[in-house]
């Protein structure tokens, strides 16, 4: 089943970000996850591999991540996309209202999902993981072996705890899930801030400090320092 999967990771924006095309050979469907910078041109690959978009994931609803107003620019993301092509865009519960005020888009366009539910693409699932810290509904995908996992965790990092809605605690404690994922797990992260654009879990608990904590009151020491 392995082959039956559909994985690319394109790098967009002067951000350094990262959106995936995730799905299945044999229907050719996908979804796209965190959708920002130019819909154009994530429409125009789509439509040359011949594939059907059929959801949008959002991790989180930051506008380099999902559209929206930042700073003195208008992102392009969800939006534009639904209005090039309609489909539930897929949001932990938590993070939905954050993502209707930073995108415009309807409470019927967003599918709230919860930590364990899952998503079929084709022959494909994907399961949602909840992992705050970096925001109150963060949420990382588990597909396969995969594991994409937006501002949660990064090659040689985690995201920002100093956000509003960011809460420290409960970014080691996500941290510390991520850790017992299994050592084979590849990791895809939401930003090119890394030595190298993806890892195996392994190779990420070996170099990233943040996995490393023993124990929370070490977490806040360090992260006070």
């Amino acid at each position: 089943m392995q082959d039956q999967l559909i994985l690319e990771q394109i790098q967009i924006g002067p951000m350094e970000n990262f959106t995936y095309l995730v799905g299945c050979q044999r229907t050719r469907e996908v979804a796209i996850v965190d959708p920002a910078w130019d819909i154009k041109s994530l429409m125009d690959v789509i439509g040359e591999k011949g594939y059907k978009l059929t959801a949008a994931l959002v991790t989180h609803y930051h506008p380099d991540h999902c559209g929206g107003s930042f700073g003195q620019n208008n992102v392009a993301g969800v939006a534009e996309l639904l209005g090039e092509n309609p489909v539930k865009v897929y949001a932990n519960k938590l993070e939905a209202d954050g993502l209707k005020k930073v995108t415009g888009i309807a409470d019927n366009d967003i599918a709230k999902v919860e930590s364990g539910d899952t998503l079929k693409i084709g022959d494909i699932e994907v399961e949602f993981l909840h992992t705050p810290g970096h925001t109150p509904g963060s949420q990382c995908f588990k597909v396969k072996q995969t594991l994409v996992s937006g501002d949660t965790l990064f090659i040689n990092g985690c995201g920002r705890v100093d956000l509003p809605g960011s809460d420290v605690d409960d970014m080691y404690h996500s941290l510390q899930k991520l850790a017992g994922l299994p050592d084979d797990t590849l990791l895809l992260p939401g930003h090119n801030y890394g030595h190298v654009p993806h890892a195996t879990m392994e190779e990420t608990k070996q170099q990233n400090v943040y996995m490393r904590i023993p124990d929370l009151e070490s977490w806040r020491s360090m992260l006070q320092s």
